[in-house]
């Protein structure tokens, strides 16, 4: 995943099972980084919680998969096939599967990522 040559983070494989979490509290900001911090990873799928620092974002790819962003605290563009969103906090948006899409900040922000691989195989 490219972070305009920044540095990223991730942090234990997954959170605990059968605990309550405050999502937006499980990731930290890191100057001048994207952080990502895996919930669940299955080979059907995966859901990443992402902070993003002040002027950080994701460069232009594609994914296979159908993709789910959510915001859960600030607010950013998610850019698909060149058309320019605009989300906020409790905010989301399905990235369909091969779409060209990208991620520009508006400020420091955190979103979950929902990938669901079944289906496009």
């Amino acid at each position: 995943m490219d972070t305009k040559d920044k540095s990223e983070y991730t942090g234990s494989p997954e959170l605990e099972k059968g605990k309550s979490h405050i999502v937006v509290e499980i990731i930290e900001y890191v100057p001048n980084a994207v952080v990502i911090k895996t919930i669940i990873k299955k080979s059907t799928g995966n859901i990443s919680v992402m902070s993003f620092d002040s002027g950080e974002g994701l460069t232009e790819k594609t994914s296979p998969f159908d993709t789910f962003a959510q915001i859960i605290e600030g607010t950013a563009e998610i850019v698909i096939d060149k058309k320019v969103n605009l989300l906020q906090t409790g905010m989301g948006i399905i990235i369909p599967a091969h779409a060209a899409n990208h991620i520009n900040p508006a400020g420091r922000f955190k979103m979950i990522l929902t990938i669901i691989k079944s289906g496009y195989e």
